[in-house]
């Protein structure tokens, strides 16, 4: 067996702490889309479930990959890896819910023909 497998080495915990600020952030702002998103003017239809689903499964991913990353054993390349992956598959699913709440909103606004509120 190789001892220098590089799937077992240690990462730095300098850069695995970088790593959780930035997923800390972008998760902040993902939670705050979705609120910011919910107080929107534009009533709520059943088709805005094709926004909300992916962008609540998102922020569940982006979720479990922090908690997987405050983990001790994220100091091992392995798990460190596969919470990035988690991660980054979360934020491109809650960015393509996301894409579909502006697609959904854009779509009813087009169809009155005027602003909320206006």
């Amino acid at each position: 067996m190789d001892e220098h497998n590089p799937k077992e080495e240690p990462i730095e915990t300098v850069f695995r702490n970088g790593t959780i600020t930035v997923v800390g952030i972008l998760l902040a702002f993902s939670l705050g889309f979705v609120t910011h998103w919910a107080a929107n003017p534009v009533p709520w239809q059943f088709y805005d479930l094709f926004a909300v689903i992916p962008i609540l499964v998102g922020i569940a991913s982006q979720l479990r990959a922090l908690w997987m990353l405050l983990d001790m054993s994220s100091l091992r390349r392995r798990a460190y890896v596969r919470a990035n992956r988690t991660f980054m598959a979360g934020l491109i699913v809650t960015a393509c819910g996301v894409g579909v709440a502006i697609l959904l909103d854009l779509f009813e606004v087009a169809s009155t023909g005027t602003l909320p509120g206006a």
